[in-house]
């Protein structure tokens, strides 16, 4: 089976869903950044399917998700946020959400990422 086949397709494609939620890390890692881009809009069908497929898998997946926060996407940034990184405890991303927090871009604070992330840092979804 080629991997690849298991991406979305289109937002309506759950087609792969059950087979990616049975991989391993290192089975999906070759497609992680793939899936991810099914997050940048929250209201995706597809898009809770791949975050719960992820989910298990955050921690493995820092360098990634910190270039998502990176990111000019706010919309990405705040379906990660919402979907992912709710309950981190990982330094790299925490400190991420601290540059958030303390300089907030004008998109970040209009699409309320910044409240989003003092809402994580400040241990809101324990």
């Amino acid at each position: 089976m080629n991997i690849q086949e298991l991406i979305p397709k289109n937002k309506f494609d759950g087609s792969g869903i059950e087979e990616l939620k049975s991989l391993s890390f290192e089975q999906i890692k070759p497609i992680i950044p793939d899936l991810l881009e099914w997050l940048q809009d929250m209201n995706w069908p597809v898009a809770s399917s791949i975050a719960s497929i992820l989910k298990p898998f955050i921690n493995r997946i820092t360098a990634e998700l910190v270039m998502i926060l990176k990111s000019d996407d706010v919309m990405w940034k705040y379906g990660v946020l919402i979907s992912l990184i709710r309950n981190t405890r990982d330094l790299i991303i925490l400190k991420e959400l601290e540059r958030i927090v303390k300089y907030p871009t004008k998109d970040e604070i209009e699409n309320e990422v910044d409240l989003e992330a003092i809402a994580i840092l400040n241990g809101g979804y324990k």
